[in-house]
């Protein structure tokens, strides 16, 4: 109780120190609430009906902001925290900034920031997917989100570059820190992006040792390509990834989803994404991808993904959507459905809600 009672009031003392401040310099406080209607089918211990926060994208509040340092350079800060809309509760096991936490430079010569932020490589499927890594569609119920916690690095120093001709980059490390040994539980991001027109490239990489010993290494390995092409009256998305090693394959799987035991995840492993997203006028959209989990492991528990989703624009702030998903699950294998912060409990299930940002 008191570690709550803390943390709302050191949240309640940056906000009222952030308001003075957003004509000062340059601070912007802003933020998302998602609350929807969840129905979860498919899983051991039967039908699950829910509302729950965060099916599109975590509920959030961020302060934001920058610094004019002179000769083209720049001070910058992220704080984003998470919480549940539904109870109030605080997001990411209940830390206070969970979602991002970093300071940093910028100028001609790109960026440097440090704290905790997103791995390239997610950076990289959630652009490129068209549920863009939420609701039921999300692709992480099969592709692999990566970092210490699922899509994040703790203790990290990222470099991004600067715009080249319409190609960017960034490299990220996180620190292990642990003693003895500076490789264990460390992680090594990178990411190429090229975009021009209608055309966006991206490529991704992470590696992530799994250790917490100062003994041996063992190490997760994920590549991924991927684009999408905007055609105007629809855009066409692609993923191929490619994964290695332990802790390669999504974490998101239920305990059983048939009362069997719980299978070994992947350690070798493709996945193959295709999606459309078509709009209809100003304010209608329908997403639509299919996923294949290729497992190269003996026990083949490959694994596939139909999903289809619509989003309605009430204004530029606010939507009203609804999404469905279903997984095939081969030789065992029990992937799960479901959304941006929910690993969900059984193969299949829908989604209404509704999204504001502000």
């Amino acid at each position: 109780m008191k570690q709550k009672v803390l943390a709302a009031a050191v949240f309640a003392a940056v906000s009222i120190q952030a308001m003075p401040a957003h004509a000062q310099s340059s601070v912007t406080i802003y933020g998302l609430i998602d609350t929807g209607y969840v129905i979860e089918s498919g899983g051991a211990a039967g039908k699950v009906n829910k509302l729950t926060s965060g099916i599109t994208g975590g509920s959030r509040i961020g302060f934001k902001g920058t610094e004019d340092l002179g000769g083209g350079m720049a001070a910058v800060f992220l704080l984003e925290t998470g919480f549940q809309n539904d109870d109030g509760s605080l997001g990411q096991s209940g830390a206070l900034f969970g979602r991002q936490s970093y300071v940093g430079l910028n100028g001609g010569f790109g960026s440097v920031l440090v704290g905790r932020q997103y791995t390239p490589q997610y950076l990289v499927m959630a652009s490129i997917d068209p549920f863009g890594t939420g609701y039921a569609g999300d692709a992480a119920n099969l592709m692999p989100n990566t970092g210490d916690a699922a899509s994040r690095m703790n203790n990290t120093v990222k470099y991004q570059t600067p715009n080249f001709s319409g190609f960017t980059g960034e490299f990220a490390y996180g620190f292990g820190e642990t003693a003895g040994n500076t490789q264990a539980a460390s992680q090594l991001g990178a990411a190429v992006s090229y975009v021009n027109g209608p055309l966006t490239l991206k490529l991704g990489f992470h590696s992530r040792n799994n250790d917490t010993t100062t003994t041996e290494t063992s190490t997760g390995r994920n590549t991924l390509l991927g684009g999408t092409y905007d055609f105007g009256v629809a855009k066409l998305h692609a993923m191929y990834g490619i994964d290695k090693g332990v802790n390669s394959s999504p974490l998101r799987k239920t305990t059983s989803l048939y009362g069997n035991p719980t299978p070994t995840p992947s350690t070798d492993s493709t996945d193959l994404l295709v999606g459309v997203t078509v709009p209809f006028g100003s304010v209608h959209n329908v997403m639509a991808s299919y996923i294949h989990k290729n497992d190269k492991t003996s026990r083949d528990q490959d694994a596939d993904q139909y999903a289809v989703g619509y989003r309605y624009s009430l204004s530029k702030r606010t939507d009203l959507y609804a999404a469905y998903a279903h997984i095939r699950n081969k030789n065992g294998a029990n992937y799960a459905v479901g959304s941006s912060i929910e690993a969900g409990s059984g193969n299949s299930a829908w989604n209404f809600g509704m999204r504001h940002t502000f």
